[in-house]
C-alpha cells in the first residue's frame, strides 16, 4: 500500500491513536476493488512511501477493519470529493491499517535489483496503482530483506 509521506508516513502512523489510520483517498477502481473485495482483517501489507526523494518500503502494517465507505468522497471541501457519490451509493472505500512495525527503508532501487522480484506488480513499468497484491513468494523474499 503506497502513501505519500507528506500525507501519511510510517512515522505519522506510529503517532496516531491506536497506531491506526483509514486508508482514504483511493480513486482508482482497480485499487479500490483490491481493497474492497480482497483485503481481510489481519492481512499483512507493506507500507510503501511513494512520490518522495527515496521511495520504498518503510514498514509493515495490517488490515484492521474491512472496507467501508470513504467519508472524504461526500465532503465538497475535500480534495477527494466525488459529486457522483452518495451515502446510499458510495463509489469509494477504504480499510483501516494498523502499524505492525517500522523497518529499514527498502528502496525502490534495491527492490528492482533482485531478480526474485522481477514480476512484482508494484515494480512493473508504468504501474501507478497505490494498492497491489503481493505474491506470497515475493512477500517472503522481501521479509528476508528487512
Amino acid at each position: 500500500m503506497k502513501s505519500e509521506p507528506s500525507d501519511c508516513s510510517i512515522d505519522d502512523l506510529a503517532k496516531l491513536p491506536g497506531q491506526s489510520v483509514a486508508w482514504y483517498g483511493v480513486r482508482n477502481y482497480q485499487a479500490r476493488n483490491f481493497m474492497r473485495d480482497q483485503m481481510k482483517v489481519g492481512d499483512k501489507v507493506f507500507f510503501y512511501h511513494s512520490n518522495c526523494a527515496e521511495p520504498g518500503i518503510a514498514g509493515l502494517a495490517e488490515v484492521g477493519r474491512l472496507a467501508y465507505p470513504d467519508q472524504t468522497q461526500f465532503d465538497p471541501k475535500n480534495k477527494y470529493f466525488d459529486p457522483k457519490a452518495t451515502p446510499e451509493t458510495p463509489r469509494w472505500f477504504n480499510v483501516d491499517v494498523k502499524l505492525v512495525k517500522k523497518t529499514r527503508l527498502v528502496s525502490l532501487k534495491e527492490l528492482r535489483g533482485h531478480l526474485e522480484l522481477e514480476r512484482m506488480r508494484t515494480l512493473q513499468k508504468g504501474n501507478r496503482l497505490s494498492i497491489t497484491p503481493v505474491d506470497p513468494s515475493e512477500w517472503e523474499f522481501i521479509i528476508g530483506l528487512l
